[in-house]
Parts: structure tokens; sequence; C-alpha cells
């Protein structure tokens, strides 16, 4: 049985974002590296609004600016802008590299309100090590930037494969400055040329001048002939504050002679829907995606997630959405590409919840992950 289901404009946004396919739409290229593409996307049952970007990037001595404009379908059934991002980075000199974000909201006049600025240096060594500075501002009731929050990212290149980062995240304090609330250490040791182990641990300021240990995450990524193995362990405070595994991934990234490309994540966790959560780590979802690509040109990703049924969780995971994204060649270099997003439901009937088909000549990569908040209804 196949049906149809209306779905929300949050949830259909939500699921085109993990099915990692925006499709590009009437990109057109030039000979300087510029270019633009549009998109519309829509549930098939019509219920919601649908939304369209168009998109521009251009790159010129060494500045590239991308310009994204989301609009929403109005009352009278004309497009009208929602938001606006500008990016823009630019090569400081041999070591830094600047980018500034914008991001705007639409007022009730229907022009463009700068509801927050990002800036982000980045200043590399030869030795690999580098510093980034990220500034996050909004504008106050007067319009003039005001920072909110700041971070700081220092990198050592320790050894061939090996890295320490050190992160801290300052934030505003409410008297007009700011304190450091976020700590992250991150160390990375390559043992062997095939394994590399990894730390990340990650602190809390309770505001009262104390620095409490949030969670850690631990693993190990392994190269062998089959593909990439990454374990990762989560540990958390417990009930008697001490750390406790609370999740556990297992990846496994392999591909076949003939081009086919297969990406699987386990996620086992202590936060099972249906249970209490003190049976231990039960298998709470499985991700995969599988990639193929033939001699003409066609491209088809399917990526499928399995969880188990919060009414019977002792039976096991089962599909409970998949996200299909096909590309095929056309004439003149125009390819032909559909998106769909199916979800199924507790009874087992697929449900179609997402469709897109487009065109695109948008010089390769030609689809990338959104992962834009979705825009809400006006």
């Amino acid at each position: 049985m196949r049906a149809t289901r209306r779905i929300s404009f949050f949830t259909a946004l939500f699921t085109l974002a993990f099915s990692a396919t925006s499709i590009c739409a009437n990109a057109q290229e030039s000979s300087s590296g510029s270019w633009s593409s549009s998109t519309q996307q829509g549930d098939p049952g019509g219920a919601d609004n649908p939304y369209r970007t168009s998109t521009t990037h251009s790159e010129a001595n060494g500045r590239i600016i991308d310009k994204t404009i989301v609009e929403v379908r109005g009352p009278d059934g004309r497009y009208v802008p929602y938001s606006q991002t500008e990016r823009e980075s630019v090569k400081v000199n041999d070591t830094t590299v600047r980018t500034i974000e914008r991001n705007y909201a639409t007022n009730p006049d229907g022009h463009p309100t700068l509801t927050q600025q990002t800036q982000e240096d980045r200043r590399t060594q030869a030795s690999g090590d580098s510093n980034v500075v990220r500034t996050v501002s909004n504008p106050d009731s007067n319009g003039s930037l005001q920072v909110i929050q700041q971070t700081l990212i220092n990198t050592k290149q320790i050894a061939p494969g090996s890295t320490d980062t050190n992160t801290t995240v300052l934030s505003a304090n409410g008297s007009g400055g700011l304190s450091p609330s976020v700590r992250i250490e991150e160390h990375q040791r390559q043992t062997d040329p095939k394994t590399v182990e990894f730390t990340k641990s990650t602190t809390l300021n309770d505001g009262a001048g104390h620095w409490n240990l949030s969670e850690v995450r631990q693993g190990t990524t392994k190269q062998d002939d089959s593909g990439t193995n990454k374990e990762e362990r989560v540990l958390r405070p417990n009930a008697e504050g001490k750390m406790a595994v609370v999740e556990r991934t297992v990846t496994r990234e392999g591909s076949s002679a003939s081009g086919e490309k297969r990406d699987t994540t386990e996620t086992y966790s202590t936060n099972v829907p249906g249970q209490a959560g003190d049976e231990g780590l039960k298998l709470v979802k499985r991700e995969s995606t599988l990639q193929r690509s033939d001699a003409n040109g066609s491209r088809s990703t399917i990526q499928q997630v399995e969880r188990p049924d919060a009414g019977d969780p002792n039976a096991g995971v089962r599909v409970a959405q998949q996200a299909i994204d096909i590309v095929r060649p056309g004439s003149n270099g125009v390819a032909q590409q559909s998106s769909t997003i199916v979800t199924t439901d507790v009874n087992g009937n697929t449900n179609t919840v997402w469709i897109d088909m487009a065109k695109s000549n948008q010089p390769p990569p030609s689809i990338k992950v959104d992962t834009a908040p979705p825009p809400k209804k006006k």
C-alpha cells in the first residue's frame, strides 16, 4: 500500500536537510568562476507553502561572495522574500582568511533587516598550526552591532596525523562583557599508519567560577582493505556524578571495485524509546548511504534510516525513512535531477513526503547539503 501524506512545513524541511540533497536548478556558469542557481521545493500533498531559493556565487581577486535568498509563497500565491544570507571570504594575507556572514530577515515592509553577523579570522601557519577567532554579533535596538559570543580555537600539529585543539567559547555575561562559558580539549594521535585515536572533552562553567566536565568522546579510526572503520563512545555524568557510557557509534565506510560506495553508522544508546533507560546500550538507529554511478554519468544516492518501534522496542529496528536522489545527464550538459523522501508509518505503509524535480548545469559538485534552519510560515 502506498499513500501520500501531508506534513508540516517544519517536518518537510528538516527531512530534506537529512537527505543531504538540496537540488540546484537553472545554474548558469561564467568563465570568471561565477554562477547562479535556483531551486523550488515542496511536499507532494500541497498542504504547506512551498519555498524557493536563489544563490549567486562569484570569485574575483581572491574574494569569494555567496548570496542566498529564500522566498515563501504568500497568501496571494506570489513568492515573497523571507530571509537572506550573504557570505564573503577574502584572503587578508598569506596566512589569514577572513569570512563575514550576514543573516537578514524580511521586515513587515518587505525590506531585509540584519539579524546577525558572524566574522571569522583563520590564521594558518606553515607548520600546520592554526588559530581561529569567530565573533557573533547581534544588532541592538539602535541597529548597532553588539558582540554576544566569541569562539577561540587553537590547533597545534604535534606530529604527522597528531594534533591538539583547544577551544574556548566566551558568552555575554550580562555586564556588558564576555566570560568563558565552554572549554573543549581535543587530542588526535596516530598510533600506527592505519590507526588514529581521538578524545574530546567538554567542560562547562557553572557561573560561580567552577568548571564541570559534561561530556567525553573517545574512539578510534582504522583503515583496512575493506575501507574505514570508526568507533566512538560518549560518556556523561550519571546520577552519582561519575562519567558513564551513554552512547556508542560504529561507522563503516567502504567501496567496491565497480565504484559503489556504502556507508553505515549504527548508534547504541541507553536512551531507548519505550524503555526506562536502565537496560544498557541498545541499538536505536542505523543510518546507511549507498552511492552508485554508471558509465553514462548517471548517479544515485539512497539514504536510509532505521529506528526501533517505540511500541515494541525489543522487535529491533525497522526502516523509518528513505531519501533517494538521482542525477541523469541530459542534452547540452543539462542534468536531470530528482529527489524523493519517503517515510514508513507504524503499519508499514510508505508515505512520500517530499519531491523535487530539477535541471542543472552548475559545475560540479552540483549537490550540496542545506543545513539552514527552515523558514517558518508567515
